[in-house]
């Protein structure tokens, strides 16, 4: 019999305006949406208001699109953010058509055009929930969910622990005090029943705002930085200050990774669909793709690189037992704020990534239960052994992928092979399709 998870709040549950106020904020607190806009304007050697305009017109896109999804389209509780997956690409574009002062951005946002109406389209034809329904099975699908938190750990311990700026002892010990508070919030709501829902569902903004301090009196919060931001500013970095431009390969290249990005947000919405006990219906699946497109098209005419479902959000909601779809509506809201309140953007920038990297990789980990949990209920077979393996051995293999290795190989095929969510679900739907079915084991 499968277990199911243990909410506080239901998707669909009332919560006052205050909770959701605050249990908003705290799934922006613990996404790291700034960073793929701060690693995209390095990579272009941006200057200070390129980059600030990209950081804010991405927190408007993540905003409205998870408003979009979550009110409209989908229907679930889903954040959107920028992925990691499109930076090489778009940095790529931009240089290749004349960088910054040449059509570069204008190139890439023409491409970002054209793919998400693609996606749209996909969706107002009801093939894709057909396709979905065919490739992704159970098995496949608790199989993707376990290689989407199996994929983000390292990121979680090397990008924002190991390898993050500053002393490596002193991240060590910031993360780990901060998943300790996360730990004992937790604890605590099991012990004590009466605090649950003050301890469990607001553990993580506990837990970083712990840790926030912690590395302030450590000297490691930079106050500076959100000193010396204004207070407010308007987006200035949008489509129509780059322009657009239409480009048949930035365009092919980004079909690419569009196909990429939606195998990802399938295996978000399973993870999602796990955590809230929710079966994903036929309606969902096809205007869940229409809420991706419109997203993205929202953020190519922003001007930033596409916003899809974030995984991390099912992982807060197994820690924090809220799926209330009120406030994911809230961050949301949260998120336009920050497109225009830039202190605060700057104050929540300014938070170390070891303190992220405490929350984010206990998130990481109840992910990849979760998709293990889906597996577990199930009356697998010896076919499904090899189903369910070799993705997750595929997902390890491409994490620990040198990088000169990765380098050495084809463009496009660095595409996919940065994307190791990508890799597993092909791997699983294939091998799904091609093996025997065996007697169950």
């Amino acid at each position: 019999m499968e277990e199911k998870a243990q909410l506080l709040v239901g998707p669909d549950e009332k919560i006052s305006t205050t909770e959701a106020t605050l249990l908003g904020l705290q799934h922006v607190l613990a996404m790291d949406v700034y960073v793929p806009p701060i690693i995209l304007a390095g990579m272009l050697a941006m200057g200070a208001a390129d980059s600030t305009g990209l950081l804010q017109v991405t927190f408007l896109a993540a905003g409205i699109g998870t408003i979009l999804q979550t009110a409209l389209f989908m229907k679930m509780p889903v954040s959107q953010g920028p992925s990691f997956v499109p930076l090489s690409a778009a940095a790529g574009v931009v240089v290749a058509s004349g960088g910054l002062k040449g059509v570069g951005m204008a190139t890439l946002l023409g491409a970002l055009v054209v793919g998400a109406v693609l996606l749209i389209l996909l969706g107002l034809s009801g093939v894709f929930q057909k396709i979905i329904n065919y490739l992704v099975p159970a098995v496949v699908g608790g199989t993707i969910i376990t290689c989407v938190g199996l994929s983000l750990i390292p990121s979680a311990l090397n990008d924002n622990i190991f390898e993050a700026a500053g002393n490596v002892y002193q991240n060590m010990e910031l993360a780990a005090m901060t998943a300790l508070t996360l730990l004992v919030c937790v604890g605590i709501s099991i012990r004590f029943p009466r605090v649950q829902k003050l301890f469990k569902a607001g553990s993580i903004v506990i837990a970083l705002l712990v840790g926030t301090a912690l590395s302030a009196s450590m000297g490691r919060f930079e106050w500076h930085s959100v000193a010396t931001a204004p207070w407010f500013s308007l987006p200035q970095r949008t489509i129509l200050h780059w322009g657009i431009h239409f480009d048949l390969t930035a365009i092919f290249t980004f079909i690419i990774i569009y196909a990429i990005l939606t195998t990802e947000t399938t295996g978000t919405w399973f993870a999602m669909g796990a955590v809230t006990n929710h079966t994903i219906t036929k309606k969902q699946w096809n205007h869940g793709i229409v809420g991706e497109g419109l997203s993205c098209l929202i953020a190519a005419f922003a001007g930033t690189t596409p916003v899809t479902g974030y995984s991390t959000n099912a992982g807060i909601i197994s820690i924090t037992g809220v799926a209330s779809k009120r406030a994911f509506i809230s961050a949301g809201c949260w998120f336009i704020l920050l497109g225009f309140f830039t202190k605060l953007s700057a104050f929540l920038a300014a938070i170390p990534a070891p303190v992220i990297g405490g929350v984010f990789a206990i998130i990481t980990v109840t992910i990849m239960l979760n998709g293990l949990n889906v597996i577990r209920s199930l009356d697998t077979g010896e076919s499904d052994i090899y189903v369910i393996g070799l993705p997750i051995i595929l997902t390890i293999a491409l994490v620990l992928l040198p990088k000169h290795v990765l380098n050495a190989a084809p463009q496009m095929l660095q595409y996919l092979l940065g994307s190791p969510i990508a890799i597993a679900a092909i791997t699983a739907i294939i091998l799904n399709i091609l093996m025997p079915r065996r007697q169950r084991l």
